[in-house]
């Protein structure tokens, strides 16, 4: 697994639960470091090892905390790249969802060993879509359920998300857009701000 994608599930825990409850998960895990490295890879076993143990440190099921995790990616401060990322996809939510297909191909061009599992885009009519999560990476539906939801708070839309399950071997998730613009959505410059 990529150190980005295990970087960002530290991050997560320290920037919601504090370092300790990240302690707490390393150790349970078996790991024998606390820092994971954001540009080198690691076996696929450590990151199950740390989600598992993340899971019973929280008490909950895997797909929630993916979720979180998901809406933390979008949300939170310290991961604004990934926020400026996404909503090069358009000036509305709609324009974003028919932009998740090419999703995996930026993140290549951002990180060119970081690979995405596929994702496909499919209008239902009336407002309803549905996007299948490919099989690369377990359990990448649910996060995307997380980034879903926190983009249609920073566009200002209102949805309804529903994971449908495994499809063929691929994570559905039902996308119904209730309202384009429910709310004031989060404001968003193309042009980076020089510190």
């Amino acid at each position: 697994m990529h150190g980005l994608v295990n970087g960002a599930i530290q991050s997560f825990v320290i920037n919601t639960y504090g370092r300790e409850r990240w302690t707490h998960v390393t150790e349970a895990a078996g790991l024998g470091f606390a820092e994971f490295e954001a540009m080198l890879t690691y076996d696929d076993a450590l990151t199950e090892a740390v989600l598992d143990a993340l899971c019973a440190e929280l008490c909950r099921e895997r797909g929630e905390v993916l979720e979180d995790l998901g809406t933390y990616l979008v949300s939170h401060p310290a991961v604004e790249a990934l926020r400026r990322l996404l909503r090069f996809g358009g000036e509305t939510y709609v324009d974003f969802l028919l932009s998740l297909d090419d999703l995996p191909d930026r993140a290549r061009l951002a990180v060119s060993d970081l690979h995405l599992p596929a994702l496909e885009l499919r209008e239902q009519g009336a407002g309803r879509y549905e996007l299948s999560c490919g099989p690369d990476l377990p359990g990448f539906g649910c996060v995307m359920m997380g980034i879903l939801r926190a983009m249609a708070d920073d566009y200002g839309a209102l949805v309804m998300l529903d994971h449908d399950g495994n499809r063929d071997g691929v994570e559905v998730i039902v996308i119904t857009l209730i309202e384009m613009a429910f709310a004031k959505g989060r404001a968003f410059d193309l042009g980076a701000r020089a510190g």
